[in-house]
């Protein structure tokens, strides 16, 4: 990157953090590395890319990231989370325009890394054309083990991998585990199973579906079957959800009539993935579902699915605080790539 374009940078990450600020208040953050009048042409080189939007007028005048910039733009995962949780600049509360004026209107995907899911898509057909179904199914019950393990890694199950295939094989539990650790994995690998016994499912993406998939994922665990009637706190964030059913059920139906319009399969998975996790429309389960609704998608799309298995939990925590907070989807967005490469070159060989 030129110092030019890295300086640019700089003044997007400066209004990230904090929207609304002067030229004067950019150049204060830069006056060790720019002058005054070179911020003010960086400004407008930025807003005639489409990339910052200004308010007001003369010495009034103030800017802001364009909304549908701000949605892409990258951000440093590990400068965010330099600042304390209660020093970010936040989007405390769910941000309608996101589902209604931002992702409508936005390719998630640039024809760059659309070129690359392609590839490895293609890769991953190649290696399935002469597969048996039996083979497949085998196939898929490896990832299905690597899936059921991760997905429920991240939410603090202590299962080993090697734990959760004796399990899921052999129905042996691990010693000294809660109960709820192995009906967990369990539910995982059933939810999976029923992805490919109801071939179709997702297409197009229904209410329904997200709740039947839900209710496979907590049965038998201490968690609500239907939509939260209140308020949900999340660890790590400010962000607050929202907090009644009627506008859960509205956000969930105009999530499924957004994927629906979508032609791109990896978009939908990715949406599907995010949009899910931000809405949070169960009391408990809402990543786990999110996981295993995004990969309905892809298999019923006759996509790679994804196991997740070479992700850091962490890394995939901050990756969705910074969505909730920022509405920025660069860094999830990376992740999810990695892991659809991660997959296609691991299974179905």
């Amino acid at each position: 990157m030129s110092p030019v374009a890295k300086n640019k940078q700089k003044i997007v990450e400066i209004l990230l953090r904090n929207q609304g600020q002067s030229s004067d208040d950019i150049y204060t953050k830069l006056r060790k590395i720019v002058v005054k009048s070179t911020v003010k042409r960086y400004l407008k080189d930025l807003v005639d890319e489409g990339k910052l939007q200004k308010k007001g007028a003369s010495l009034a005048t103030k800017y802001y990231i364009n909304p549908f910039y701000g949605f892409i733009a990258p951000v440093s995962m590990t400068k965010y989370f330099n600042v304390e949780i209660d020093d970010r600049e936040i989007k405390d509360n769910f941000n309608w325009a996101v589902i209604r004026e931002v992702i409508p209107n936005q390719n998630i995907i640039n024809p760059q890394e659309k070129k690359e899911i392609e590839i490895q898509q293609e890769n991953f057909k190649t290696q399935i054309y002469s597969m048996s179904k039996s083979l497949y199914r085998k196939e898929f019950e490896r990832l299905a083990i690597d899936l059921s393990w991760k997905s429920s890694q991240i939410e603090g199950n202590t299962y080993s991998l090697l734990e959760t295939e004796l399990l899921i094989k052999d129905k042996i539990e691990a010693k000294g585990k809660k109960k709820e650790e192995a009906v967990m994995l369990l539910n995982h690998k059933k939810a999976l199973d029923y992805i490919i016994e109801n071939e179709g499912r997702a297409i197009p993406l229904k209410l329904r579906d997200i709740e039947d998939i839900h209710s496979i994922l907590i049965k038998d665990l201490d968690v609500e079957r239907n939509l939260r009637i209140r308020a949900v706190g999340i660890t790590g964030t400010n962000y607050s959800p929202i907090d009644n059913e009627h506008q859960i059920r509205e956000a969930l139906q105009l999530m499924c009539d957004i994927i629906n319009s979508k032609e791109d399969v990896f978009e939908k998975a990715l949406l599907a993935l995010l949009l899910i996790s931000y809405i949070q429309p169960f009391e408990d389960g809402n990543k786990r579902t999110a996981r295993i609704i995004s990969n309905a998608i892809l298999v019923n799309n006759a996509y790679c699915p994804i196991s997740f298995r070479a992700i850091d939990p962490i890394d995939y925590k901050k990756a969705l605080l910074i969505f909730y907070e920022q509405n920025n989807v660069y860094n999830f967005k990376k992740i999810f790539m990695e892991q659809f490469k991660f997959a296609t070159k691991t299974y179905f060989k």
